[in-house]
């Protein structure tokens, strides 16, 4: 996802700022965000393991997995598996759907694409604190008392719109819980591919500080928008 501007005659004009991952199989790209991760924590490209949607939690009754890992990284000794987890976070958006834009082009002959025919945008807040917050304070605790970290990658635009990296990043892994890696999408020779762009590492509670990135507004702002919005209960859809 990239944002336009609208040229004059009601098609594409020129791209506004970087693009925004929203399909996390985007990240799968050269297996550069595994083999970055072994990197970090010492595994060589030649030992390192790779699994999949591990399950993680199961139902207290059905005993059947209620949440998985979505990706591990691991090496094999004689002392048994070392091993950290990836999590990975794409970008949700909100807005219409799309079954309008495809009826659009349909009926364009124009070589530009035209201008979409509804406003949508990159959820920030859905993305993290609704999405991935929680799934980092289920799992990082654990993995914590496991001897493992918890790694997860957004790309650039999503971290940026968290905070951006901190004023002095550390790559210390014994300074926190959480390994944040960071790609980006850069033009090459025709097409974006991803590349490594920034990567720390935040204790949990950085971590959630940096993902809810918003504050409580003033009561009486609140009251403002409140009085705006009340209509009469038999009135209420």
């Amino acid at each position: 996802m990239r944002r336009y501007g609208q040229s004059e005659d009601g098609h594409l004009g020129e791209p506004v700022g970087g693009h925004v991952i929203t399909c996390p199989a985007r990240f799968d790209e050269d297996r550069l965000l595994v083999l970055w991760l072994a990197e970090i924590v010492g595994f060589s490209p030649a030992d390192a393991l790779i699994a999949r949607e591990v399950p993680f939690m199961q139902g207290s009754n059905t005993k059947k997995p209620a949440g998985k890992i979505d990706l591990v990284v691991a090496k094999t000794s004689t002392e048994g598996v070392l091993w950290h987890g990836l999590e990975i976070q794409a970008v949700y958006f909100s807005g219409k759907g799309m079954q309008s834009e495809f009826e659009s082009l349909l009926d364009d002959t124009y070589e530009t694409p035209p201008f979409p025919t509804a406003i949508r945008r990159p959820d920030w807040r859905s993305s993290s604190a609704k999405r991935l917050m929680p799934q980092l304070q289920i799992k990082a605790p654990t993995l914590r008392r496991w001897g493992s970290k918890v790694a997860v990658a957004v790309d650039r635009p999503f971290f940026e719109a968290v905070g951006g990296p901190s004023p002095t990043p550390s790559h210390d892994l014994n300074d926190g819980d959480i390994i944040w890696l960071v790609p980006e999408l850069v033009a090459d020779q025709g097409q974006h591919r991803l590349f490594r762009w920034h990567w720390e590492v935040l204790t949990l509670e950085a971590s959630t500080e940096k993902l809810l990135a918003a504050e409580t507004i003033q009561r009486d702002v609140f009251e403002e928008i409140l009085k705006s919005k009340l209509n009469p209960i038999e009135a209420s859809p």
